[in-house]
């Protein structure tokens, strides 16, 4: 489900997919998958919880508690794919990479441009899932894991060999360099009452 629309959740465990703009592999081009991270560790600051994630080389998909909150999921996604994007564009201008820079100068739509956009490195809208019940979360797990190696051109043979997911977290393997929290661990915390 695309959304554009508010998502009518103030909390919850969500299954959340956000894409670079026209699938273009930025986060590969720029080697700014630590971007990601950094907006994982803004939303921990704010006392939310990271349970899951794969970081492929044009989008990302993740598991995300978030805690009951005033400001919407959808600006808090928003804001991290701003920032985000701030991060791709210095790491392309540095690189001198001005055909890909103006490339995406020119998916900015009027309207975001007269409010001073000058960029867009990601697709306007997410895909979200309310994670309800055990069995949709491990479906959501196995997708996510399974994802580098599933690619189009397979980034690994096993989840837990991709660098850039929390795979090893789930099999019992040495964790990755990023802590989650595992989606098991979430089951008796009422995220609806939680204060960091």
């Amino acid at each position: 489900m695309s959304v554009k629309l508010q998502i009518p959740y103030s909390s919850g465990i969500f299954f959340i997919t956000f894409t670079n703009a026209r699938w273009i592999p930025l986060f590969q081009i720029t080697d700014s998958y630590d971007s990601v991270y950094s907006f994982f560790d803004y939303l921990k600051s704010k006392g939310n919880f990271i349970n899951a994630y794969v970081i492929m080389p044009e989008h990302v998909h993740a598991l995300i508690a978030f805690r009951k909150t005033e400001k919407s999921i959808n600006k808090i996604i928003g804001d991290g794919k701003r920032f985000m994007t701030y991060e791709i564009v210095n790491r392309l201008k540095a690189n001198n990479q001005i055909d890909l820079l103006m490339k995406l100068s020119s998916f900015v739509t009027k309207g975001d441009a007269q409010r001073g956009k000058k960029h867009e490195a990601f697709e306007p809208s997410f895909d979200w899932k309310l994670c309800e019940s055990i069995d949709f979360i491990q479906q959501k797990l196995d997708y996510i894991h399974r994802n580098p190696v599933k690619y189009k051109r397979p980034l690994c043979s096993k989840p837990e060999e991709y660098p850039y997911s929390s795979a090893t977290n789930y099999v019992g393997a040495s964790k990755n360099d990023y802590e989650i929290v595992s989606v098991y661990d979430m089951l008796n915390i009422n995220l609806d009452t939680y204060t960091p």
